[in-house]
């Protein structure tokens, strides 16, 4: 049976008869209920960067259910994002090729670390999807006549997945790295066949735990494989600790740790049913008209143009139900799913949805992801002096920071690229109406 080393310690010292003469302040009460679980690294509590007792043995049991040498974050991918891009730098990687739709924790890392990531553009328009394929990364990596990695994001925020295996196949080819920001796919690992990254051959992969099992948010996997250099791993810990904080948060470590007892009892099963459930639900709602886009097997993303809705509509009108979805825009709306949604969720969604009166089509287009063209370094451009001003005023202006939120949190524009034309349709369709850029 799967043990939760880090959870007893934290339960056994919270039940003892414990003077709390440390950190935190709360001293184990106040008025959330869960400070007593809240510690720091008191004896026998071990230490996130310097693992040898009950972190590490946790640890372990993530590495045996994953089949990969496994690290946790308490602050997301995007901590794991950081530490990767500085081992691909430590290792010697000049260059990184990368899908456009990159969340912005990758390219402030590429910043941190002087890298300019050389960017492979979708095929269709949406911003949020990149699918790139084999020959996009074959092509690529012939330019180049460095030593490179190669950077995806799969599956992205519209539940596409790219074709990891032969992807693989090619950086394998030109001795290249493949890391997978894996952050909405950590369940992917338990389908009945496994589509996780770590196993379809890419050399590190981040998970955010938080998005799809249960786990308190800002918990996450830094993934590294076992084919993979073992400079990876010899120095997995010293990069997270560079980008990490001190004070790593228990409370979240401990849903890591459970987590562990959570996917090896019944978690497969109880998965397959939830993407059955889902498959179902996905078919109803294309009997009821509207477009839903095929993918990953925890999402559902409608495209409601077709029927005379913006995404961000759609959602408006879901939330006089209490139904909160993930993420709108004016393209789709999109739903996350676990095993911990009940069937009873479905059904109201689908209820609601049922209820919406068809309209006549949008027809507005949805503006090409435009290729930015390069005028100063990302690490240039975010460290320059900037101003803010009126999108509509910035045609020619060179981007210093990113003009996104979180979620999505991918960039139409990217520090140190020249806002043109075509990046001025996309900030206004996307209502974007201030950016950052470099001060002339």
């Amino acid at each position: 049976m799967m043990t939760t080393p880090i959870f007893d310690f934290i339960k056994k010292y919270q039940s003892g008869n414990n003077a709390r003469l440390h950190m935190p302040g709360h001293k184990g009460i106040g008025p959330l209920g869960c400070e007593g679980l809240d510690i720091t690294e008191i004896s026998g509590a071990d230490s996130l960067y310097e693992a040898s007792g009950i972190i590490a043995k946790s640890e372990r049991n993530a590495s045996l259910l994953f089949g990969d040498y496994t690290f946790y974050s308490t602050e997301g991918s995007s901590h794991c994002i950081r530490a990767a891009v500085y081992l691909l730098k430590l290792y010697g990687c000049k260059k990184i090729i990368a899908s456009r739709n990159a969340h912005k924790a990758f390219i402030s890392a590429c910043a941190l670390n002087g890298i300019d990531p050389i960017w492979l553009y979708p095929s269709d328009k949406a911003f949020l999807s990149g699918l790139t394929d084999a020959s996009d990364v074959e092509a690529a990596l012939t330019r180049e006549n460095e030593k490179c990695a190669v950077y995806l994001t799969s599956p992205d925020y519209l539940g596409s997945i790219c074709d990891i295996s032969s992807i693989s196949q090619v950086c394998k080819k030109h001795d290249a790295i493949l890391f997978v920001d894996n952050a909405h796919g950590a369940y992917l690992k338990f389908l009945p066949e496994s589509k996780h990254p770590i196993d379809l051959g890419a050399d590190i992969c981040c998970d955010s735990a938080h998005k799809t099992l249960p786990v308190l948010t800002g918990g996450a996997y830094l993934h590294i494989s076992k084919d993979a250099p073992e400079a990876f791993k010899a120095n997995a810990k010293n990069a997270l600790s560079l980008f990490g904080s001190t004070s790593p948060s228990y409370l979240i470590l401990a849903s890591l740790d459970l987590a562990n007892e959570y996917l090896s009892n019944g978690y497969k099963s109880r998965l397959n049913d939830c993407v059955s459930m889902i498959a179902d639900a996905k078919s109803k709602i294309k009997a009821l008209g509207f477009d839903v886009a095929d993918g990953e097997e925890l999402k559902i993303v409608i495209k409601p143009k077709g029927y005379g809705y913006y995404g961000f509509d759609i959602a408006r009108l879901l939330e006089r139900s209490n139904l909160h979805c993930e993420f709108a825009d004016r393209d789709q709306t999109v739903f996350m799913l676990t095993p911990e949604n009940s069937p009873s969720d479905l059904d109201r969604l689908l209820a609601a949805l049922s209820e919406v009166n068809k309209r006549e089509p949008i027809t507005e287009l949805t503006p090409s992801v435009p290729k930015g063209e390069k005028v100063i370094s990302l690490r240039e451009a975010i460290f320059a002096e900037k101003e803010t001003v009126a999108a509509k005023e910035s045609l020619g202006r060179t981007v210093a920071q990113f003009n996104v939120a979180c979620p999505p949190a991918v960039p139409i524009a990217v520090c140190g690229e020249r806002i043109s034309a075509e990046t001025l349709k996309c900030l206004e369709y996307y209502g974007i109406e201030e950016i950052s850029v470099v001060k002339e």
